[in-house]
């Protein structure tokens, strides 16, 4: 049997009249506490009994009692009443001060270079919040997965989503290891590209993600062949490192192991910029505390980001982030 859920309209007028009027058996006592007259206490009794079509209390000139009805009624509606104005406390609490849970969607790559030292210190300094990472290649519907803000490079954000820069620009840039170039040679041109393996990246929409390239002020995609596919750029990087291929990385995640020799860049002159990484999330007037104090966080701690720099990373004040 299909039950029907709809709530009518002012089903919870005159509650609160009538909680207290049942607790202090007295309409003179109840108005006084809710601050308004006896006459408009007794309207509002009066019509939530004429909704419910029952007689709540019985009335002599000396004292006010609960009928039967009004018994039942109260030993339901006083608990449901109670959890109602919790609710709205314990809403209220989390849109005043930075409480709760904080659900992020990052790429996996920037969490070890970029996320780690922001979130350990984020959560000493914020002990009410909880932070959750979902760590995926994929671009997600925020609202409808239940994400407060995501974590992407700029050119993959939405126009409609408001942006707080947590990187400088930085390049993308072709990597292989030592080993590797030995044994097949260094590419020039992009079109020497053809000649080598190319580790490749498949998108969550299932494509496989082109090469593009800075070809003397022009950007070229180039579609490569190779003996690798992934869905994100470690997986990528580390089998560069095994002397698998080439790889096409941002250039921070390969930076550390460019600076030991690990890596080597190929065709760097040919390497094109990006607008760097930015948190976003659906808008200002969406901002509940916990993110604003985690964008904060960001802004007041950027010592604890990663500075780019020509192929190496260390750690500086030069990152800076606007809501």
């Amino acid at each position: 049997m299909k039950q029907n859920f709809t709530v009518r309209h002012g089903a919870l007028d005159g509650m609160e009249a009538f909680l207290s009027v049942a607790q202090h058996r007295s309409f003179r006592r109840a108005a006084a506490e809710l601050g308004v007259t006896p006459s408009a206490i007794s309207q509002s009794v009066r019509a939530l009994e004429a909704r419910v079509d029952a007689a709540l209390f019985i009335r002599t000139t000396r004292s006010v009692g609960l009928t039967e009805a009004g018994e039942k009624f109260l030993s339901r509606a006083k608990p449901a009443f109670e959890e109602l104005v919790a609710a709205g406390e314990a809403a209220g609490e989390l849109g005043q001060r930075p409480a709760g849970l904080l659900r992020l969607s990052v790429p996996r790559a920037v969490v070890p270079i970029l996320l780690e030292p922001l979130i350990a210190s984020f959560c000493r300094a914020y002990p009410e919040v909880e932070v959750e990472v979902a760590a995926s290649a994929e671009s997600v519907d925020l609202p409808a997965e239940g994400f407060d803000a995501g974590i992407r490079i700029g050119q993959f954000i939405a126009a409609d989503m408001v942006a707080v820069r947590l990187t400088p620009p930085f390049r993308f840039v072709i990597v292989c290891s030592p080993a590797y170039l030995t044994r097949s040679g260094r590419p020039e041109r992009p079109e020497d590209l053809r000649h080598h393996a190319c580790l490749r990246l498949r998108r969550s929409s299932g494509a496989l993600a082109l090469w593009p390239l800075n070809d003397h002020g022009r950007t070229i995609e180039v579609a490569m062949s190779g003996p690798l596919i992934a869905n994100d750029y470690p997986t990528l990087l580390g089998a560069a490192l095994e002397g698998v291929g080439l790889a096409q990385v941002p250039e921070p995640i390969a930076a550390e192991a460019v600076a030991a020799g690990r890596l080597v860049h190929v065709l760097e002159p040919f390497a094109p910029m990006t607008p760097g990484v930015f948190l976003y999330h659906p808008g200002r007037r969406q901002v509940m505390p916990k993110l604003r104090a985690f964008i904060n966080h960001v802004k007041s701690n950027s010592g604890a980001t990663i500075k780019i720099s020509r192929g190496k990373t260390s750690r500086g004040h030069d990152i800076k982030a606007t809501a």
